[in-house]
């Protein structure tokens, strides 16, 4: 079995794997770059066969954020694209959300433990902890050789036990470990990010002493920190209001544990731009399984006090609107660096022009340096290549000897 890493030896985002064996070859991801076009072909990967017709049988996606499935819409529609069920299901539940939405014609859904076979190549998926629900390492065997791809994983989520059954019960006998380095450079290797618990107790701290309403800057796909929102709320006595997209992506999960938009200290608000959309595209049965919770703009300034608002920057229009934002508070709980990029600096800018505070609420979905290292001692590769990193060189300081450094674009071989 070959490899080569397309993207990913010393960036983080954009990642792809392409995998060669007996003639034969399979992808694992096909992400867009951080802050990348999708309609930039310098970024798209110099794959053969993406549009079919060659020796390349799968796409196996390791879950569903856009740095790992961004560039996904290349593959042609005859590639089978492997991915996991609710994964497949979420992807699904956006698309009549997003201007640029993907959902592969040809899905081969997996859950954890299934084996799936592309032609030499036997791939294992196996369940992780990280912020984005459904998320997958995967074990390939191939020609007697085995290679194990972290994905991206995290042992301090809501699913950490994940990540103590993976070390518990390690694949054996792996010449490859690709590994993640998210955290390198930017966590001391003796710190912790801080548990989804402790997030939750961040927010209840926040909403216990904010008079007016809560808005909370959080993506809806990331499922451990909406059960933090809900959980924060029930505690606080406050309801979370979310909108249609995020109701459907809740629904989509599949999950009976997570929280749905007919629970108590739950609203369903659908904004403008939203009811724009359904009207436009006659989509009116979006609405149907969400009715029972749903709230209307008149609710909005009663309830302010004892509300948290799920907010994205297009709902602005709806609460000035209502006229219920008097002694509101912001929290960001995403990646900070967000507030760095021209759309964080405006959101943040509203706030600041309205005089809401912001506030943080946020913890990796990436794991610890000493979680890294629990992960490489537990599996024991006979060597450790570095991906999905900013920071290759220091892989040797955590990792020792048995770290070797890939070029993006280059084959080599894996070495019995």
């Amino acid at each position: 079995m070959r490899a080569r890493i397309h993207r990913g030896t010393k960036e983080i985002g954009g990642s792809c794997i392409e995998l060669e064996a007996q003639g034969a070859r399979i992808l694992l991801d096909l992400g867009l770059p951080l802050d990348g076009n999708p309609d930039d072909t310098a970024l798209h990967p110099q794959v053969e066969g993406l549009q079919g017709g060659s020796e390349l049988l799968a796409l196996v996606l390791s879950h569903g954020h856009l740095d790992h499935w961004g560039l996904a819409h290349l593959a042609g529609p005859d590639l089978p694209v492997a991915l996991g069920a609710a994964t497949h299901r979420i992807l699904k539940a956006a698309q009549p959300f997003l201007p640029r939405p993907y959902v592969p014609q040809q899905a081969i859904e997996f859950s954890s433990g299934t084996r799936l076979t592309f032609g030499p190549f036997t791939v294992t998926p196996h369940l992780v902890d990280h912020s984005a629900y459904d998320a997958y390492a995967l074990e390939v065997e191939a020609d007697g050789k085995r290679l194990f791809y972290s994905g991206d994983f995290r042992a301090h989520g809501r699913k950490g036990a994940l990540f103590e059954r993976l070390v518990g019960n390690p694949p054996r006998n792996i010449d490859v470990l690709l590994m993640e380095g998210s955290t390198l450079g930017r966590l001391q290797a003796d710190r912790q990010f801080p548990t989804e618990t402790d997030i939750e107790g961040k927010l209840l701290d926040i909403f216990q002493r904010t008079d007016g309403m809560a808005l909370v800057a959080a993506s809806a796909q990331n499922i451990d920190r909406m059960v933090s929102l809900y959980r924060a709320c029930k505690r606080s006595g406050r309801t979370l209001v979310i909108d249609l997209y995020a109701a459907e992506i809740l629904r989509a999960t599949g999950n009976s544990n997570i929280p749905q938009s007919d629970w108590p200290n739950i609203a369903v608000y659908v904004p403008h731009y939203q009811r724009v959309r359904i009207k436009q595209d006659e989509r009116f049965g979006l609405l149907e399984p969400h009715q029972s919770n749903r709230i209307f703009p008149e609710d909005l300034k009663a309830m302010a006090g004892k509300a948290v608002f799920l907010f994205r920057s297009a709902m602005l229009g709806d609460l000035d609107r209502a006229d219920c934002l008097d002694g509101a508070v912001a929290v960001w709980s995403q990646w900070d660096g967000y507030l760095q990029q021209d759309k964080g600096s405006k959101v943040a800018e509203t706030f600041a022009a309205r005089g809401i505070p912001l506030e943080h609420a946020h913890t990796s979905g990436h794991a610890s340096i000493g979680d890294l290292k629990r992960l490489a001692d537990a599996i024991a590769p006979k060597i450790l290549v570095p991906i999905h990193t900013f920071e290759p060189d220091r892989f040797p300081d955590y990792f020792g000897p048995r770290v070797t450094r890939k070029e993006d674009g280059a084959w080599w071989e894996i070495a019995a």
